[in-house]
């Protein structure tokens, strides 16, 4: 399973930053960091979600109230 986040989206609300140790507050950009994340794309960026984090990932993506977060297991996309 791997973590999508788009940070460009994120409004900096940090409700996944309860939700998931994997993200943390960056409070002079107003918005969440993906710790350990590969950009992938311009303000896009991807994690392999680590054993046992699979439901706070899950549990992330679905407290983020503007959806920068997805979740995908392979190609298709679970959150």
């Amino acid at each position: 399973m791997r973590v999508r986040f788009d940070r460009d989206t994120c409004i900096g609300m940090f409700q996944c930053v309860d939700e998931w140790d994997a993200f943390e507050k960056n409070l002079d950009a107003g918005k969440a960091d993906l710790r350990g994340a590969e950009e992938v794309e311009d303000g896009v960026f991807e994690l392999e979600v680590p054993d046992g984090a699979e439901l706070d990932a899950e549990f992330a993506a679905r407290a983020c109230p503007v959806d920068a977060i997805e979740l995908y297991d392979g190609d298709e996309q679970v959150v």
